[in-house]
């Protein structure tokens, strides 16, 4: 996990490499909280004996469940030291370029491409961020996310 002590710190690191999350299992029980959740209840992702005979072989998570993912996987890769509060603030750019079938292992891979002044002593990182899935060579999920820390 790497460390930030400030939001300076943050800053300086625009451009420096790429940060790599741990592995995070996709279980058949997540999908189907998931459907519950959010009343995609589609074949393809809650039908296990359906599933077996569709395009996938089996059961593959929602792509918002992957993204829904993201929030773990930030907490999981990164900490800034004396921020009062971070939030989401969304997302410029989303593609989900692959499945991800049930009990697939991911991580992923974020470049930090800016950090902007916000007022009220904050800043709003942007991160491009590719998933990838255990034993694929295509990454499942491409994204540029927004997030905003206040120290």
């Amino acid at each position: 996990m790497k460390i930030f002590d400030t939001l300076q710190e943050v800053q300086a690191f625009v451009g420096q490499g790429e940060l790599l999350s741990d592995w995070i299992t996709v279980t058949q029980e997540q999908i189907n909280l998931f459907a519950q959740a959010t009343g995609d209840h589609q074949w393809i992702h809650v039908d296990e004996a359906r599933a077996k005979q569709g395009p996938f072989g089996t059961t593959i998570a929602h792509g918002f469940l992957t993204l829904s993912l993201l929030p773990k996987i930030f907490a999981g890769s990164f900490k800034v030291n004396n921020v009062r509060m971070g939030v989401n603030y969304g997302l410029n750019k989303v593609r989900f370029t692959a499945p991800v079938p049930a009990n697939s292992r991911l991580r992923a891979r974020m470049g930090l491409q800016a950090c902007e002044p916000l007022p009220d002593n904050g800043v709003q990182l942007t991160w491009a961020v590719v998933v990838e899935r255990e034993g694929s060579d295509k990454p499942v999920c491409v994204a540029e996310s927004l997030t905003r820390l206040y120290a």
